[in-house]
């Protein structure tokens, strides 16, 4: 079941206090309308009664979806790269080969959400994004490409496309690429990732990630 919460808020624009609905955990297999109002961002989503500003609610909420036996954790701004939390796992103790992933941001829950959806594996994606970002940053004359997002897979078309944010306007800039960059990410993973894939608790699957991942591969590659 998913898990709300009642709250009382308080503007940051003019400290006038109302009630809100938080929800703390949304369970995707048994209620969709939740899934999709989370992913529209309507469940975050707040709006003063009285002076009519607008935000993004910004606190821990747990995605889980048991049918593709996956789960999401968004934490704002969480810099760690593994998280035990034992109160979940007690909850969960009876479920096994789940994903566990954490997420610092509400476009990074949504992308490893479409990602699961997607049957791809978030690690070669996440290597895949990298090594198009690199891409991207040589095309645009930038010196790097660091903010992007899945949003595009098409095995039909046999292409993967991604959104990224570039130059100081943040402007999107779509890519997309043959799913064959994609395979040779699955092999990297497949190669070296497996103690990650071992680990327990949420982790953390990113571009930092991807970075230090790249790095073992090209040490294990030359023999060093």
């Amino acid at each position: 079941m998913s898990n709300v919460i009642s709250k009382e808020v308080t503007c940051p624009k003019c400290n006038h206090t109302q009630g809100a609905h938080l929800y703390i955990s949304i369970n995707a297999s048994n209620d969709p309308q939740f899934k999709k109002a989370l992913l529209s961002g309507k469940i975050l989503q707040y709006r003063c009664d009285s002076c009519g500003y607008e935000a993004r609610y910004t606190y821990p909420l747990l995605y889980n979806d048991m049918k593709r036996r996956f789960m999401v954790y968004l934490i704002p701004q969480i810099d760690r790269f593994q998280l035990e939390d034992r109160a979940l796992e007690d909850d969960y103790r009876n479920l096994k080969g789940i994903r566990k992933r954490i997420t610092s941001d509400f476009n990074s829950m949504k992308e490893k959400i479409f990602i699961f959806e997607s049957g791809l594996d978030d690690m070669a994606v996440e290597l895949t994004k990298y090594a198009i970002s690199e891409m991207v940053a040589k095309k645009l004359d930038l010196g790097r490409v660091s903010e992007g997002y899945l949003t595009m897979y098409n095995r039909e078309t046999n292409t993967i496309g991604f959104t990224y944010f570039v130059g100081e306007e943040a402007e999107p800039f779509v890519q997309s690429a043959r799913l064959e960059i994609y395979q040779k990410s699955l092999k990297i993973v497949e190669a070296i990732c497996a103690n990650d894939k071992k680990l327990s608790g949420f982790i953390k699957i990113d571009r930092e990630w991807a970075e230090n991942t790249l790095f073992r591969y090209k040490r294990v590659k030359s023999g060093r």
